[in-house]
């Protein structure tokens, strides 16, 4: 779904990427921005992605923001594999744990990544236009290789943030009284 059809019938968006460039530390960064915005007293939904063991090859999880629950999303490809690790039924699970998670009562969507899967037209981008129809806005991030189909995504109708703190929390305490407004 383009987000331009839900502009297109009236709603606002309120939507903000951080662009960052490979190597920047953007799982501790997101998971830096939910705390101090749960600190403000902002109720969260959404997944921050987690990764544990081999640094050139971790483990990859995503977070539930609401319930804590995790779900690994990468596979084991052998030593020799040069392919995307991302477990389709691992991030499947993922995707139908934040549906359930996901309703009106909350503040602000917080998903780290718009990555290859939803520069491809799937992954989370059902759970971006839920969050945006329901005028709640939504913070993600993206790597510079996607920002070309993030863009088109969202058809000049989101913020791009740099990746420090001060200015992706003020875009989101804005963002979230602006929408407390409407």
């Amino acid at each position: 779904m383009q987000l331009t059809a839900l502009i297109d019938r009236g709603h606002t968006v309120l939507m903000a990427a951080i662009i960052y460039e490979t190597g920047f530390p953007i799982d501790e960064f997101m998971s830096a921005v939910a705390e101090a915005l749960r600190a403000d007293g902002l109720r969260l939904c959404g997944a921050i992605q987690r990764n544990a063991g081999n640094r050139s090859c971790p483990d990859m999880s995503l977070v539930d923001i609401a319930t804590g629950e995790r779900v690994g999303i990468s596979q084991e490809l052998g030593s020799r594999a040069r392919g995307c690790r991302l477990d389709p039924r691992g991030f499947a699970a993922a995707t139908a744990l934040l549906d359930t998670t996901m309703t009106d009562d909350f503040d602000l969507l917080v998903v780290n990544k718009f990555g290859k899967t939803e520069a491809e037209g799937a992954g989370l981008r059902d759970a971006f236009a839920h969050a945006v129809g329901a005028g709640i806005p939504v913070l993600m991030a993206v790597r510079k290789p996607y920002t070309e189909a993030w863009f088109a995504f969202h058809g000049g109708f989101a913020a791009a943030l740099a990746p420090t703190l001060d200015a992706v929390l003020a875009w989101c305490r804005g963002a979230v009284r602006e929408s407390r407004t409407t």
